[in-house]
């Protein structure tokens, strides 16, 4: 879905409108930035159970419209669309399931798929490695100034002390990751896109300054989130806002809720670390998120390139 409207991003770009950089990230930045100053315990145990709150709810609707995306760019039938919708659960329910079997290999994998969707939202970087590597400055920034945070958070996840090892990997790519961030930021900078730039700045600093959980919460709801939720809209044009609300809090709901039961079910093979089983919910449902999303992003680049030869 991202790179299927990298066109009409880039046109953004080029006019000097920028990329989606909604208010409500800068209210957000700001509320940190005041309890970071005056020394609110953004990583006190409550606070981070907020932002673990935060980045679920407010986080989990983004994806939740890849069903009606593929619909609409697929124009599949009901058989076709439930065979897509069981593809979809079945990929998250073998991404749940190698949390329980191989949980060092599903956080690597999670750890992948997060750089690859996070490099999708910079449309200004044209080498898609490049672009692999700006999304891996997401997750190597918050390792560079809280490495023992990170480091549990990924020894929880993984169920082995190996997770501290793959902390460490992320500080080793972090240079080469934030300088390729940093072209990227002058580069959007340069072509217009000037309230992204200063945004993805403040974000990326955000996650060096303040706790792990805080700084993710930051960018994933408030600068991450309303950018897809712009290319949904572009995609999905004419929907009521009551669709909307409604679809994206009944997928979010049942995606939750699933993994509330799995991890009932299973309490005595996962952590019972609440933030780490949050982002293994996240990383659950961002493996097929990013495989449909590739999927709807060729049918819709197709069927634009056909439309073209058309006219």
């Amino acid at each position: 879905m991202t790179a299927a409207v990298a066109g009409h991003h880039d046109r953004r770009v080029q006019t000097g409108r920028g990329e989606v950089v909604r208010p409500a990230f800068w209210i957000a930045a700001l509320f940190v930035g005041v309890a970071l100053v005056i020394g609110l315990p953004l990583d006190g145990p409550t606070a981070r159970l907020i932002a673990t709150g935060v980045f679920v709810v407010g986080g989990m609707p983004h994806g939740a419209y890849d069903i009606a995306l593929l619909s609409r760019a697929t124009r599949l039938g009901r058989r076709g669309l439930g065979l897509a919708l069981g593809g979809y659960i079945a990929i998250a329910a073998a991404m749940a399931a190698l949390w329980v079997v191989a949980p060092l290999l599903a956080l690597v994998l999670f750890l992948i798929v997060a750089s690859v969707h996070f490099g999708e939202d910079w449309t200004m970087i044209e080498e898609p490695l490049f672009r692999v590597a700006a999304g891996t400055a997401i997750l190597a920034a918050p390792a560079i100034s809280h490495f023992d945070e990170v480091a549990r958070l990924f020894v929880a996840m993984s169920g082995t002390p190996y997770g501290a090892t793959v902390a460490r990997a992320l500080i080793a790519v972090a240079p080469v990751a934030l300088l390729v961030t940093i072209v990227g930021i002058a580069t959007a900078w340069r072509d217009g896109a000037r309230a992204w730039a200063v945004a993805t700045t403040v974000a990326i600093a955000g996650l060096i300054v303040a706790p792990p959980v805080a700084g993710f919460a930051l960018f994933f709801v408030f600068l991450h989130s309303p950018r897809h939720f712009a290319e949904a809209g572009t995609v999905l044009h004419g929907r009521s806002r009551g669709w909307w609300m409604a679809t994206g809090a009944l997928m979010s709901a049942a995606a939750i809720l699933g993994w509330v039961l799995f991890a009932t079910l299973l309490r005595d093979r996962l952590t019972p670390d609440d933030t780490a089983q949050a982002f293994q919910l996240l990383a659950t449902v961002a493996v097929p998120h990013l495989v449909f999303s590739r999927w709807i992003e060729r049918r819709l680049a197709r069927d634009g390139h056909a439309s073209s030869n058309d006219r």
